[in-house]
C-alpha cells in the first residue's frame, strides 16, 4: 500500500515514534480521508518488500535516527489507517513495534495482532495524542520472529466492543528491513 499520510504527519509520526514526543499538525484520519500517496519526510534510505527504512536528524539530536515503517489503510474502511514503526531504542538494547491509530478507537480493547491466521495477542495503547493513539511493545524474540517468516498480519482495532476493524500489513520484506535497521 502507498503511504496515506502527509508529509508534515509523516515527519511528526517519524519524529515522535524515534523520540517519544507528542504530536502535532494534521489528524490522523484527516490524511487518511486525504489518501495522500506522498513519501515521508526524512531520507527513505531502503525499502524491503513493503517496508521502508526512513532516517532523518530530529532537531535537537546528534546524529541520525532511523525508523523501518509501514503506512496502511483498511481496505473498506479509507478513514483507518494504521502507521506501523520499528524502531532500536537510543542503547541499542531493545527493538519497539509501535503502531498509531487513528482518534476514536476503543482503548481498552487494545490493538490486536494476526499473523498467517495466528492469533499472537493483544497490546494497549499507551498514550493520545490529538492525532491519534499509540500502542506499543518491545519486539521479543518470539515476535520478532513471528514477523521475520510471517507473510501477512492483521492489526485489528475496535470502535466497539464487539466491531473489529482489520487492517492488513503486508510483512514481505519485513526480515530483510529489520536486518538493514541501523
Amino acid at each position: 500500500m502507498r503511504p496515506w499520510l502527509s508529509r508534515t504527519l509523516a515527519k511528526v509520526i517519524f519524529l515522535a515514534a524515534v523520540l517519544g514526543a507528542g504530536l502535532s499538525g494534521t489528524g490522523a484520519s484527516n490524511a487518511a480521508q486525504a489518501n495522500a500517496a506522498q513519501q515521508p519526510s526524512g531520507t527513505v534510505r531502503s525499502t524491503h518488500g513493503a517496508w521502508s527504512i526512513i532516517c532523518d536528524t530530529p532537531a535537537g539530536a546528534t546524529s541520525e535516527q532511523c525508523v523501518m515503517m509501514q503506512n496502511v489503510v483498511a481496505e473498506d474502511r479509507p478513514e483507518m489507517g494504521l502507521s506501523v514503526v520499528v524502531l532500536r531504542t537510543a542503547d541499542n538494547k531493545a527493538e519497539i513495534l509501535r503502531v498509531l491509530a487513528p482518534l476514536g478507537v476503543l482503548l481498552p480493547n487494545g490493538l490486536g495482532l494476526n499473523v498467517d491466521g495466528k492469533d499472537i495477542g493483544r497490546a494497549y495503547f499507551v498514550r493520545c495524542f490529538q492525532d491519534g493513539c499509540y500502542a506499543e511493545v518491545i519486539l521479543e524474540k518470539p515476535l520478532l520472529d513471528t514477523l521475520k517468516t510471517g507473510t501477512s498480519a492483521t492489526f485489528i482495532v475496535f470502535q466497539t466492543p464487539e466491531e473489529g476493524i482489520g487492517i492488513p500489513v503486508d510483512l514481505k520484506g519485513f526480515a530483510d528491513g529489520f536486518a538493514a535497521l541501523p
